[in-house]
């Protein structure tokens, strides 16, 4: 799926100009989106003001909405926010009650970030792009845990043959004791993909991270197994 985007357009917070206009269920949809927003913030740095909004809305059958953020690591991370939109029908797994994805370029963040498709920064978008809204649907249907890992059918158009390794970026535990957290996708080698399965997941995680290529799904690169 290549990303189709409207030109970026400033950030809105559902409802910050009608909150008196609300019913209750969507004042605690949008009181969860700012606390959401907050824990995302916390951990990936300031969002930049601008939303790749989808030409179709996520919730009509169309791609997501994309959220960048260029002031936490290096590069840029690529976040969405409507896998839990709210928090009794969301995506979850073993170790967070909700949650939302995340993934990571080395490229900073370029000041119109869909001005050139072939740079390598937009080829890397429009590769993010593809494997947040393909696992987006199937979270919606499967658990997708830490440390497991995907590979794509060699017959899947502009995926195909592919692999990801899953991680927990970040968790953050509630009061009353519900988690939320930012599921790491990370595309890695068909070889690493190999190691995980013989070695497990996290194992190829540690490799990952001491040879310093952790969080970045860039692969210019040399596999580390």
């Amino acid at each position: 799926m290549r990303a189709e985007f409207f030109a970026p357009s400033r950030v809105r917070k559902p409802g910050m100009n009608d909150q008196e206009d609300l019913q209750t269920d969507d004042h605690e949809d949008d009181q969860w989106y700012d606390e959401k927003s907050q824990m995302m913030a916390d951990s990936l740095g300031e969002e930049n003001e601008f939303v790749l909004h989808a030409t179709i809305p996520y919730a009509l059958g169309g791609a997501l909405d994309l959220y960048l953020y260029p002031n936490g690591v290096p590069g840029t991370g690529f976040a969405t926010k409507e896998l839990s939109e709210c928090r009794d029908e969301c995506s979850r797994n073993d170790e967070f009650d909700a949650y939302e994805m995340v993934m990571f370029t080395r490229h900073p963040l370029p000041d119109d970030p869909l001005a050139d498709e072939e740079s390598p920064f937009g080829q890397t978008l429009q590769s993010c792009n593809q494997f947040l809204n393909l696992m987006a649907r199937y979270s919606a249907e499967a658990e997708l845990n830490p440390g497991e890992t995907c590979e794509f059918p060699d017959d899947m158009e502009d995926v195909g043959g592919r692999s990801l390794i899953f991680d927990a970026y970040s968790l953050y535990e509630s009061d009353d004791g519900d988690t939320f957290g930012l599921l790491l996708m990370m595309e890695i080698f068909r070889s690493e993909l190999d190691f995980a399965r013989e070695q497990g997941g996290e194992e190829l995680l540690d490799r990952l991270k001491s040879a310093g290529h952790f969080p970045y799904s860039d692969m210019d690169r040399e596999p580390v197994a």
